[in-house]
């Protein structure tokens, strides 16, 4: 346990821990306060986020490179998969599919914006392995047209029956694991050469007990956590002026990328931007390519009802442009600060713009699309 308590000394991050008892006890004393259960636990995630990163990399450094890097590349996003399945089994699909649509947004449009951003600031020029920021950018791309086929079907209500958008989805979802399964086998085992850039290990990995433990110990946490912001986001979202949707787009995204973001920025400022684009790209092709799947799958056992993949057409609008900025600006393999900037007013633009402009109606069922 001593480099667990050491970690939490050294990282002021990890002094959030505190609100994890904080939002448990405050949801049993006073479980209709939300508002108040909303922000605590929101601060308890950040922290729980963080251990589970540092476990996970902790596991990979003790399996080697080919098992590690599959770990950290199936368990980068524990986190938001825990928190978008106890919506699930709550029927908030607004929340989920906002989360998904905003977790790849966020992944690749702020926190690749704002690492080029910061490492610009304290480097003239940066340079990166463009292959595989290409190689991630075309995984994303074929989750935006993964999403955008039934997206579109969705809001053509009178032109097909009201099971094809489910079905497609499902067959949809299985493509989608079947290319990040390929994908994972392309860039970790017959063309990993291809993609050894620099890369930033941490000092001492954890004895490979402590780290099963904290990741197995944080996991419920993070899930009970999860139950507490589910059950009081709709209540504390109308006293913030806020829609499911943005607060799943917005909130839930920043809170659950939170460690990955305090990775890819340290990254960035030190120099090692094959690291943060490999975190910014991966993370969010990942959340495409097999959280979105795994959780339509999932939606046919922990749901009320099934799942699609259709979103309204402003997020689906938003995923195909920041997939299309990730794509363009990391073409070069070079950065700059001002570059970071653009990246990141995009971003600013789309939250701006949903927050004033939300979809008119959460979605009322799985397989319904909300309104533009």
């Amino acid at each position: 346990m001593k480099p667990l308590f050491l970690e939490i000394r050294r990282n002021p991050l990890l002094w959030l821990l505190i609100f994890v008892p904080a939002v448990l006890v405050a949801e049993r004393l006073r479980s209709e306060a939300h508002t108040l259960l909303f922000c605590l636990s929101v601060l308890a995630i950040v922290p729980l986020a963080l251990l589970l990163s540092y476990a996970t990399e902790s596991v990979a450094a003790k399996t080697g490179d080919s098992v590690g890097g599959l770990l950290n590349a199936t368990l980068g996003n524990l986190t938001e998969l825990v928190i978008a399945i106890v919506a699930l089994q709550s029927g908030e699909y607004m929340l989920v599919k906002a989360s998904i649509a905003g977790a790849i947004v966020t992944n690749s449009l702020f926190m690749l914006g704002a690492s080029f951003l910061l490492g610009g600031l304290r480097h003239h020029v940066q340079e990166y392995n463009r292959i595989g920021a290409r190689f991630q950018a075309s995984l994303l791309f074929i989750a935006t047209v993964a999403i955008l086929i039934p997206s579109i079907l969705g809001t053509k209500e009178t032109l097909r029956p009201t099971n094809v958008v489910q079905e497609l989805s499902v067959a949809l979802s299985v493509l989608l694991l079947m290319a990040y399964g390929l994908g994972l086998f392309f860039s970790l085992r017959t063309h990993r050469e291809l993609f050894g850039g620099e890369t930033e290990e941490k000092e001492t990995a954890w004895p490979i007990s402590l780290a099963l433990g904290t990741l197995a110990g944080v996991t419920v946490l993070v899930a009970l956590v999860s139950e507490v912001f589910v059950g009081s986001v709709q209540q504390a979202a109308v006293t913030f002026g806020m829609t499911p949707a943005f607060v799943g787009f917005i909130v839930v995204a920043l809170v659950g990328a939170a460690a990955e973001m305090a990775t890819a920025f340290s990254g960035a400022r030190n120099n090692h931007l094959d690291l943060t684009v490999s975190i910014a790209l991966g993370s969010s092709a990942q959340i495409a390519l097999f959280v979105a799947p795994v959780l339509v799958l999932l939606s046919f056992f922990v749901g009320p009802a099934p799942m699609d993949l259709s979103l309204w057409p402003g997020a689906v609008a938003m995923v195909l442009f920041a997939t299309l900025t990730a794509a363009l600006v990391t073409s070069s393999g070079r950065s700059a600060w001002f570059v970071g900037t653009v990246i990141v007013m995009i971003y600013l633009m789309f939250a701006t713009t949903l927050y004033l402009l939300p979809p008119s109606s959460s979605m009322p069922s799985a397989a319904s699309t909300a309104e533009p």
